[in-house]
């Protein structure tokens, strides 16, 4: 049932992604059809195949699609380059060739792949609520069965991303919205007989700094929040009777989006008490949840397991020490799938000692540290289906 991750990498590379999933997802279906397995494709576009029955139930996901423009493929000896090579095919390539060469021996394996993490998940959205939201590449409007519809509901799940084969257990949120202020228009030769939102937009620059809704996590640290835009203003001569400020907020958990709304909104407010000026904040509208922040027990059975592996498979392949545990350092589908114990895990980097890798013109993952990852994935699951994985451990972990 095996495939080669490398060869299936270099043919994943080669098709982009950019725009359409279809030439990736073809060649994903055929691999697993050539295992002799029938996969599906849902309403919402997410692959999906299984092995084995019953509990404990491990689920696999990654991402077909990447971001633009498509980077043609190329091999330099060990090093595959091209778009999408470590963000993230070369992630699906070892999971593939886990999920395929794994000895089940009790429980359920799931490859859940999606089709739209760069953009709103939409697939990820209907995995786990069966709704297929629009602005996706799925049947809007469809609904599908989500994963515990048909299969016993996953005990723990595995998200390739790029970590370095390091086991990443939590991960910041991502939230996006707008300041927006509002005076009165006057002519600027009069300043006083209107209300200037733009001034009042610098007050709440400052507020912004001292917004501090949440401790810090254990795992993850401070949440931060950047102002990445600011627009106001009609006319050079005129006291701006608008002005908008767009906030970039990567947060910590328990915190949510619209706890974060509400706080903040909050906070604005106070600090324009007393001023002509009137403040609101609103979320970025959009057809899916943001991706919110998200923390597994870093003793949870899924993070040992795949942590001893990693270490053992990166040391056989001569790619350095891994299987550190730590957080993830960008958002990612993740998050969906929390409260259950969930771990991002996958081979190559988001940036190395010399700029940007993952999204960038430079992109590459080294062959050997693929097969390492499909290798480390491979061990942790016979461990975890294979009898090592206690009733009392999954009931503790979810």
């Amino acid at each position: 049932m095996s495939v080669d991750p490398i060869e299936f990498l270099a043919d994943a590379v080669r098709a982009d992604s950019t725009t359409d999933v279809r030439e990736a997802r073809d060649l994903l279906l055929d691999a697993l059809r050539d295992a002799g397995l029938e996969p599906r494709v849902d309403a919402a576009g997410n692959v999906r195949a299984s092995r084995g029955s019953g509990r404990p139930h491990l689920v696999f996901n990654t991402h077909l699609d990447t971001v633009s423009p498509h980077v043609p493929y190329e091999r330099d000896g060990d090093t595959i380059h091209g778009r999408g090579a470590c963000d993230a095919k070369g992630s699906l390539a070892a999971l593939l060739a886990a999920f395929l060469d794994a000895d089940i021996d009790a429980g359920t394996l799931t490859l859940a792949i999606t089709p739209d993490e760069e953009l709103l998940s939409t697939g990820a959205h209907a995995l786990l609520t069966g709704e297929v939201a629009p602005g996706g590449p799925g049947e809007t409007g469809a609904s599908v069965d989500p994963l515990g519809a048909e299969l016993p509901d996953p005990d723990a799940f595995v998200v390739g991303e790029p970590t370095g084969l390091d086991v990443c257990t939590a991960a910041r949120g991502r939230f996006e919205g707008t300041i927006a202020v509002e005076g009165t228009a006057a002519h600027a030769a009069s300043p006083e007989s209107g209300v200037n939102a733009v001034s009042a937009a610098g007050a709440l620059l400052g507020a912004l700094e001292t917004f501090d809704d949440v401790d810090a996590h254990p795992q993850l640290g401070e949440a931060t929040l950047v102002p990445t835009g600011i627009d106001g203003g009609e006319s050079t001569n005129q006291v701006p009777a608008g002005c908008e400020i767009t906030v970039d907020r990567r947060s910590v958990p328990p915190e949510t989006a619209a706890g974060f709304r509400r706080a903040l909104e909050a906070h604005l407010r106070a600090a324009l008490e007393g001023a002509d000026a009137s403040v609101s904040f609103s979320l970025t509208e959009r057809e899916t949840p943001f991706l919110e922040a998200f923390a597994t027990d870093p003793d949870a059975p899924v993070v040992d397991a795949l942590a001893d592996a990693a270490a053992a498979a990166g040391e056989g392949a001569g790619v350095g020490e891994r299987g550190a545990v730590r957080p993830f350092g960008a958002a990612t589908e993740a998050s969906y799938f929390a409260p259950a114990p969930t771990v991002v895990f996958g081979p190559g980097r988001l940036a190395d000692d010399e700029g940007a890798v993952a999204h960038a013109e430079r992109e590459y993952v080294d062959a050997e540290s693929v097969r390492a990852a499909a290798t480390a994935l491979r061990t942790a699951t016979e461990r975890l289906l294979g009898g090592d994985w206690s009733s009392s451990d999954r009931a503790s972990s979810r």
